[in-house]
């Protein structure tokens, strides 16, 4: 593991990521669109609105929900 890894717990499951990312760039790097989803930070719902502005820390914890349409 390099320096600038980041190792965080995403739905359970341990990831490492290289550099810093917001929640908006980790949603990128997995292919989420953010308009389609639902994040919890360490037991927090973080606003849609500050997406870009939330920085990610090492041994944070994420939850993220997929919604999907249908009738």
């Amino acid at each position: 593991m390099g320096e600038q890894d980041l190792t965080l717990t995403l739905n359970g499951e341990p990831h490492v990521l290289d550099g810093r990312l917001t929640v908006t760039g980790l949603l990128e790097r997995i292919g989420l669109d953010p308009r389609k989803v639902a994040v919890e930070r360490n037991r927090e719902i973080v606003p849609r609105s500050a997406y870009a502005g939330t920085w990610l820390a090492p041994g944070d914890s994420l939850e993220i929900v997929h919604f999907i349409g249908g009738g």
